[in-house]
């Protein structure tokens, strides 16, 4: 049996997107027009940060303007206002002194019939990004949602139901999409240059932040809690989430995983991400960068299954230090190819450094003194194979089975031939030699797709539906998998099954993770 991944999308929400149509979900509400020659009235929930990197490319393009901005750490409106970019823009810094700040964002939506916000850009710890964007959504506020787009599977099938019932447009974060050679390698796999693809594996260096089983245990040990921070409204950084004492830092002494020297916070900032509660580990953080490239050009969708089959540091409040899971992606019809039928695909996802063996690539082994890149993934067909050599897509190479060496995609003899079918963005093209898109600034274009989209501008991608590139039409199966792995990392060597159309596991407890805990006040 299989389906196609539009077909999936279509069985997954039960429903077809019904464009600028009201519903009863959004109370009659439409989403909000911007003529192209408007301007964006844009809000950002998460102010500094990843939040400072999304909604300041928005205001920089001059088709936004910030009209409202929260975030539960009061202090950082002053970090933003006084920030380097921030400086560069005449003007700038006195606008924003000027503009309403909330610690609250339901304060925010409250006032929503004066900000008259039309687009949102919600840079949250991901326990509250399903939160904040359904409330938004349902006011006809386009939404622009860092990755991982949800915490949890409930909050997957609600999102993409209300953004389509609500006609807004959405994108998720995964900034790489916008890159030259992310879209290149997509179309030249979407080809069949690779034959059949069944075997792919994803890696990272993830986690770079406090999880595992000492930060479980010392979170037990300090169940009194520490004084809050002067300017954090604890309340609102919990959010959806139970109550419970805030924790400020590790002491220096402190036995937790921090190899980046994060200043060993407890939950904020950035911390969170390891907790099961608040975040989604290293799979929910680098999974849609570094699986994205793979997820699009094999055309994956439905996911079948998940198993664990390593893990290290297991507890019940954190995410693992390192860890193993095979996810299992069942066969499908080819949209790029009509009338082909793909075969299932079994991913392997390695974090905590965790890498495969470099005899899966010996080609590429050969010139790279034995070495498999820091992270990445590798795709093997029955013609070739793909190395993506990076997070984000920026460094792809394609060795086909007569080849005797890796070559980039865009100097590959054979990859040359395949037509161009998916629109670059200006803007966003790679810069050769550099190891990162996001970083150094090169995926600003999925910023702007974003704002072009409201405004009805852009091309209309096949593969999307739609004038965003990771739109609902692909975030949430892409998200789907990703998130059925982070169920079997809390399982581990139990296999799950997984059935989209009913929403369930066939193993109990792994259907007690699917919804998350949703505090009183808080529900959306």
């Amino acid at each position: 049996m299989y389906t196609s991944r539009r077909g999936f999308i279509k069985g997954a929400a039960g429903l077809s997107a019904l464009g600028m149509a009201g519903c009863c979900c959004c109370g009659g509400k439409v989403a909000r027009v911007v003529p192209a020659n408007g301007k964006i009235r844009l809000a950002a929930v998460g102010v500094m940060g990843k939040g400072y990197s999304d909604w300041m490319p928005m205001v920089k393009s001059g088709l936004a303007e910030l009209v409202a901005w929260c975030d539960a750490d009061a202090t950082m409106r002053e970090k933003a206002i006084n920030a380097k970019d921030t400086k560069k823009i005449p003007g700038l810094a006195e606008k924003l002194a000027k503009i309403p700040f909330y610690t609250d964002y339901r304060k925010m939506l409250d006032e929503q019939a004066k900000l008259q916000i039309d687009a949102m850009t919600i840079s949250t710890p991901d326990h509250m990004h399903a939160a904040v964007a359904i409330r938004a959504m349902k006011m006809g506020i386009h939404v622009y949602v860092q990755k991982p787009l949800v915490r949890t599977l409930w909050e997957l099938d609600y999102f993409n139901k209300t953004a389509k019932e609500c006609g807004v447009v959405t994108q998720m974060g995964n900034q790489g999409s916008s890159v030259d050679s992310m879209r290149r390698c997509t179309e030249v796999l979407q080809s069949g240059i690779l034959g059949d693809v069944k075997e792919v594996h994803v890696w990272t260096n993830r986690p770079v932040w406090p999880q595992g089983k000492n930060v479980a245990d010392w979170v037990k040990g300090h169940p009194k809690g520490d004084p809050i921070r002067n300017g954090l409204d604890w309340n609102a950084w919990l959010g959806v989430a139970a109550d419970r004492p805030f924790l400020d830092k590790y002491p220096a002494n402190a036995d937790v995983y921090d190899p980046w020297k994060l200043g060993k916070n407890v939950y904020h900032t950035f911390t969170w991400r390891g907790f099961f509660d608040f975040g989604c580990g290293a799979f929910g953080d680098m999974a849609c960068h570094t699986m994205n490239l793979p997820f699009r050009g094999l055309e994956l969708g439905a996911v079948s299954d998940a198993i664990c089959t390593k893990i290290e540091s297991e507890n019940d409040v954190a995410y693992p230090l390192k860890s193993v899971v095979k996810l299992t992606y069942k066969e499908r019809e080819s949209n790029a190819r009509p009338g082909v039928t793909l075969p299932a695909v079994t991913l392997y996802w390695y974090d905590g450094n965790i890498k495969p063996d470099a005899a899966l690539m010996p080609k590429w082994a050969a010139t790279h003194e034995g070495k498999v890149p820091n992270t990445g993934c590798y795709i093997i067909g029955s013609k070739g194979a793909v190395l993506m050599q990076d997070d984000y897509g920026a460094k792809c190479a394609i060795a086909l089975n007569d080849d005797k060496e890796f070559k980039d995609i865009f100097a590959h003899e054979a990859a040359k031939q395949v037509a161009r079918v998916i629109p670059f963005r200006a803007g966003s093209s790679a810069a050769a030699g550099k190891a990162s898109v996001e970083m150094k600034g090169f995926g600003t274009g999925h910023y702007i797709e974003f704002l072009d989209a409201i405004r009805g501008v852009g091309p209309v991608y096949a593969q999307t539906h739609s004038r965003c590139f990771s739109d609902v039409d692909y975030s949430i199966p892409q998200m789907e998998g990703i998130l059925v792995g982070c169920i079997a990392q809390r399982l581990p060597n139990q296999m799950l099954k997984w059935c989209s159309s009913k929403q369930s596991f066939d193993v109990a407890a792994a259907n007690a993770f699917i919804k998350p805990y949703i505090r009183k006040g808080f529900e959306f």
